[in-house]
């Protein structure tokens, strides 16, 4: 990815690699995300995506290879660093035994906010993140939606420029998913950076700018979300006739399509580009061709993902 004259890149590495003995978890990982942005890394379980996230809030160390985030080296200006980002792992950092507004004016002390400034922004996230009536709640009543809104919202307390959201809304129902997806969105919309990790497909291909797929250690392909289905082969133009005649017709002029006598429809090899369906209309246009209706099919993420990866979930569009 390249940012363009108009933004400027928030995050990126170069020849990222770690390894753990003779296992090698990241090897040669270059990406770069561009400010304002959601930058989405799926990968099967091990693949090393948290790894990253990992290396590039400076949790841990590379072995070799350069990150930067927000300007800063994360190994040389590992201070500035943190002075820029904000983390929510896979695993809440919310303290069951204080209330929501405990854990909140917890993070304003961390990060050193007076204590006006602290109240004023504690008050602002808790009615941005809905927790007006739990926030004197202790932390453990909270269902897993409440946890997890309050744990990004404990992350934003100092109020970041990049974000790392690690596997954000597992565990959450579709409801209180969308809701996530909501708040992430309002995010990126006052300029913040998003790079996120996911294990819903669905997640990404709603939220992401760009996706990046990493499998052993590698990343094996990236792009947004349209580029990457268009890469799988399976997409097809699916075009639908009044009669018997207009399907033959159209089946003798298409070459490589295959049809259904039956629904009298023709599914026509496509990658789904406005260049293929332009060609393709032209084509029917010149042979006098009526079509009663056309839908163009492309490969889903899971496709994209069981092509790169040879790995799926098919029970929940799901990788870890």
């Amino acid at each position: 990815m390249h940012a363009t004259t108009t933004q400027r890149i928030a995050i990126s590495t170069s020849g990222l690699r770690k390894s753990y003995g003779d296992k090698v978890v990241l090897d040669g990982i270059d990406l770069e995300v561009a400010e304002g942005t959601i930058f989405a890394l799926l990968g099967p379980n091990g693949a090393g995506k948290t790894t990253i996230v990992q290396i590039l809030s400076t949790l841990i160390a590379a072995d070799s290879g350069d990150g930067v985030v927000g300007g800063h080296d994360v190994a040389r200006d590992g201070d500035a660093v943190r002075r820029t980002i904000g983390v929510t792992g896979q695993f809440s950092a919310v303290d069951d035994l204080l209330t929501g507004l405990e854990n909140l004016n917890l993070m304003a002390d961390l990060n050193h906010l007076g204590r006006a400034e602290g109240k004023r922004r504690v008050a602002e996230l808790i009615e941005q993140f809905d927790l007006v009536g739990a926030a004197k709640k202790p932390a453990s009543t909270y269902s897993g939606g409440m946890r997890r809104r309050l744990d990004l919202a404990m992350t934003l307390v100092g109020s970041p420029r990049v974000i790392f959201l690690d596997e954000p809304t597992t565990g959450l129902d579709p409801r209180s998913r969308r809701t996530m997806w909501q708040i992430i969105r309002k995010l990126v919309g006052d300029g913040v950076t998003i790079f996120l990790t996911t294990q819903y497909l669905e997640e990404a291909d709603q939220l992401a700018d760009r996706i990046a797929v990493l499998d052993h250690g590698r990343l094996v392909a990236q792009g947004t979300a349209a580029e990457l289905k268009r890469r799988i082969p399976g997409g097809h133009i699916k075009l639908q006739f009044t009669d018997a005649t207009e399907l033959d017709a159209a089946a003798h002029a298409l070459a490589g399509s295959s049809r259904d006598d039956a629904e009298l429809t023709l599914q026509v090899p496509s990658d789904g580009g406005v260049q293929s369906l332009r060609t393709l209309l032209d084509r029917l246009d010149s042979e006098s061709i009526t079509v009663e209706e056309l839908s163009v099919h492309t490969p889903d993420l899971d496709d994209v993902f069981l092509a790169l990866t040879g790995q799926v979930d098919n029970t929940r569009s799901a990788v870890r």
